[in-house]
């Protein structure tokens, strides 16, 4: 049976669109009027919501429609063949009541077979008769005329009657029947007879229609509540995305204090916690710039201030006096300015070290390294140099840095020692770190200087040698080197007395960190 046309599919796939036209103007904010359109995120989880709500829904309707006329195809075809298989039997097996032999003729067997049916309401059987003058057509007395009018059609009941098939579908103004026919054969001397079993397409058809109505009214309730749930949990959902928005917009060089409140264990509270993790970094990297920015500037401020003096006051007169004064006055000034210069290099330096690249790694063996380092050494300063004890062993590192290390921590054990004093320069392997060590016999560090003297700028408060000290750069350029390897430098008490610095380098990291530079 051929349903009515309808076009119920199109109502839930029209709604997402409906939906974004009339919302777009909501979702442009104040900074984003600028020539820019964009959705929130809260509405693009709404629309996403919709599209997927309105496909199911759609799928569902179109799945029950295509279900339920189907069933009322197999209802009809059931019908129409029940009806026409009990006609064909009672042709073969009935028996006139009157005269309880076989039926003789078509009329007596039509109008004893329709007097026994009981049809269904959307079912109508006749039965035709090709007599002349004018075909006769025997009706079932229970059928409805009214509604089911095939009776009067005589064109369609003659295009039924010569048709070749059994069944077939006539379309009428008053709609599709279904029919089936058995044809009845009594001999050459009985008009030509069929019986007729014709299905309207009234009360199935309609069923099914009426409940895709349903459908459709319900999906689109559904869509609605859909709708308001989908913005009500999207905004809840998306609350803490917003206050990270809002506490990053507050966000100023001066002010990073604020943080996100973090709730629940979910995604969300995930980036909360990743994002204050972030401002920690960045509070604790604009403190240590401005720290830096400030040292920086008080180092350099002094010998400025004193080349600034000395060529203030240099003499312009001629003779001997003068041009020794002057003479001084340059000594002075150049080794002010070499001060700076090595500042300005250690900056520079210090700098680079929070590159990527600052350590480039390669094979070395360790015992030439630290024999190396062990020669370079001894040209710093007149003191009683030795070597202990070398590590033989093949690691990854960068020689070069290492070397810059371990050399700055010599300079520094001479600075703080007076010739004659002990300075001890050795490698080991200890619990799968590399240590390269520089022991003084010194003074040593006391206690209040050991947490401040790998900073930069910061220096110990003991003065040994009498010498005068740095800029305060030395051990912070070693713990940038240390820290590039992925190890540390340490301070521990020499035995006897003195200062012990110490680079622990991880084995396992420097054979990664050749791997790496092998594979590139």
């Amino acid at each position: 049976m051929t349903p009515p046309t309808t076009t119920p599919e199109t109502t839930p796939e029209t709604t997402p669109t409906t939906r974004t036209t009339g919302a777009t103007p909501a979702t442009t904010t104040g900074e984003e009027s600028a020539g820019r359109f964009r959705l929130s995120a809260r509405l693009r989880i709404l629309l996403w919501l919709l599209v997927v709500m309105a496909v199911a829904l759609a799928t569902v309707v179109l799945t029950t429609r295509s279900i339920l006329l189907r069933d009322a195809e197999e209802r009809v075809d059931q019908l129409l063949a029940q009806e026409t298989s009990e006609f064909a039997n009672f042709v073969d097996r009935g028996r006139d009541p009157e005269t309880g032999g076989p039926f003789t003729e078509p009329r007596r067997l039509l109008t004893v077979f329709l007097e026994r049916q009981y049809p269904e309401p959307a079912e109508e059987l006749l039965g035709y008769i090709r007599e002349s003058p004018a075909p006769r057509v025997i009706r079932q007395p229970r059928d409805i005329a009214s509604r089911l009018p095939l009776y009067q059609d005589g064109a369609s009941l003659e295009r039924i009657s010569e048709d070749p098939s059994s069944t077939g579908t006539l379309h009428r103004d008053t709609g599709v029947v279904r029919w089936a026919k058995v044809r009845i054969d009594h001999g050459p001397d009985q008009p030509a007879a069929v019986f007729i079993v014709a299905a309207h397409d009234d009360p199935a058809g309609d069923s099914a229609e009426n409940a895709v109505r349903i459908l459709l009214v319900i999906s689109g309730v559904a869509l609605l509540m859909s709708c308001a749930v989908g913005w009500a949990v999207a905004g809840r959902i998306l609350a803490p995305v917003r206050l990270v928005r809002a506490t990053a917009a507050q966000l100023t060089e001066q002010d990073l204090t604020r943080r996100i409140p973090i709730r629940g264990r979910d995604d969300i509270s995930a980036l909360a916690e990743t994002f204050n993790a972030m401002l920690d970094r960045l509070e604790r990297a604009f403190a240590a710039q401005r720290d830096f920015v400030d040292d920086a500037g008080h180092e350099l401020r002094t010998p400025i201030t004193i080349v600034r003096g000395h060529l203030e006051l240099m003499s312009t007169d001629e003779g001997p006096a003068a041009a020794a004064e002057r003479r001084e006055t340059l000594r002075l000034v150049t080794d002010e300015l070499d001060r700076m210069s090595r500042i300005v290099e250690d900056l520079l330096l210090l700098a680079t070290a929070e590159r990527p690249d600052f350590v480039r790694a390669a094979p070395v063996q360790l015992a030439e390294l630290t024999a190396d380092v062990y020669v370079k050494a001894r040209a710093l300063g007149d003191r009683r140099w030795e070597l202990p004890e070398v590590a033989e062993h093949e690691v990854a590192l960068d020689a070069q840095r290492v070397t810059q290390a371990m050399v700055q921590l010599a300079q520094n054990a001479v600075q703080h020692t007076v010739p004659g004093q002990t300075v001890r320069i050795g490698s080991r392997l200890l619990a799968g770190d590399v240590e390269l060590y520089v022991a003084d016999t010194g003074p040593g560090v006391v206690p209040r200087d050991a947490e401040v003297i790998f900073e930069r700028f910061r220096r110990g408060t003991t003065r040994r040698g009498g010498e005068r000290g740095g800029a305060g750069l030395g051990l912070s350029i070693v713990r940038a080197i240390a820290r590039g390897h992925h190890g540390r430098v340490e301070h521990r008490p020499t035995p006897g007395g003195g200062a012990t610095f110490v680079l622990v380098l991880p084995v396992q990291h420097t054979q990664h960190a050749q791997r790496l530079q092998e594979s590139e």
